[in-house]
């Protein structure tokens, strides 16, 4: 599991309740079916006006990569493609067809298939680039999707609030009911302004952070299939892969076993 992740919404959602109890309040005051439906509702039925079905579905089941840890290792694939490269220089590049059935990720597979049967190495970059372009303008819709519902649900927050507050006005002769009912007609905004900034808005950065990781992943793949196909020296290819790694990485690479 993502320890931020899950530290953060946690330390969220403590920080708020806590400070909510600290001043005398109470959780029966914020737990409002009724403005739970109008903002969850209301900012869904936006969304999905927005965004087809499947491209939301496809946002949401993206969640769990929100949680978990990243469990791919650059350093370990630049060592894989060096490997390739080696078994490349001393028997060819045909030779790398026996290793087509132990690659697991779907673009290295078919980038090496390609270079293995004879492909021009600007050919098999231009192939592969719209494969990683394509790719990359589909995924960039999933975090859209919850951009906007952090854009919806605080506007969709103060609708509950009106809607709560016209039906306050109707029970004007009974002061109490009226300071009761503007109270609880205030929570469907803090459910539209909480979720957009607690929750839609981080998923969105967290995801296109780690779509950015995938898509520089792919990348590298690319590199090290074409630079294996032109034949460059291993220890060069190492060189140059190297550089898509950031800080943490390049010290945990270099740090001796």
């Amino acid at each position: 599991m993502d320890k931020a992740s899950i530290g953060g919404v946690l330390l969220a959602i403590v920080g708020i309740v806590a400070g909510l109890l600290i001043e005398g309040g109470n959780l029966s005051q914020i737990v409002q079916p009724t403005a739970a439906l109008i903002v969850f509702g209301g900012t869904l039925g936006a969304v999905l006006l927005q965004f087809p079905l499947t491209t939301v579905l496809a946002a949401f089941g993206r969640l769990a990569h929100i949680f978990s840890a990243p469990r791919s290792h650059n350093d370990q694939l630049i060592r894989l493609l060096v490997a390739f490269a080696n078994k490349a220089r001393r028997n060819g590049v045909v030779s790398l067809d026996s290793d087509l059935q132990t690659i697991q990720d779907p673009f290295l597979k078919q980038s090496l298939m390609l270079a293995v049967d004879g492909t021009e190495p600007s050919e098999l970059r231009k192939i592969m680039r719209v494969s990683l372009d394509s790719r990359a303008e589909n995924e960039d819709r999933l975090p859209a999707v919850f951009e906007s519902a952090g854009g919806f649900s605080p506007t969709i927050g103060i609708l509950g609030a009106v809607l709560g507050l016209i039906q306050v006005m109707q029970h004007l002769d009974n002061i109490q009911e009226v300071g009761r009912g503007i109270a609880v007609a205030f929570v469907a905004t803090i459910y539209g302004v909480g979720i957009a900034n607690l929750f839609f808005l981080p998923f969105a950065g967290k995801l296109r952070i780690r779509m950015r990781a995938d898509h520089q992943r792919r990348e590298m793949m690319l590199e090290g299939v074409v630079s294996i196909l032109e034949g460059m020296n291993p220890r060069m290819l190492e060189v140059k892969l190297a550089g898509f790694l950031d800080d943490s990485q390049t010290e945990a690479k270099e740090r001796p076993i």
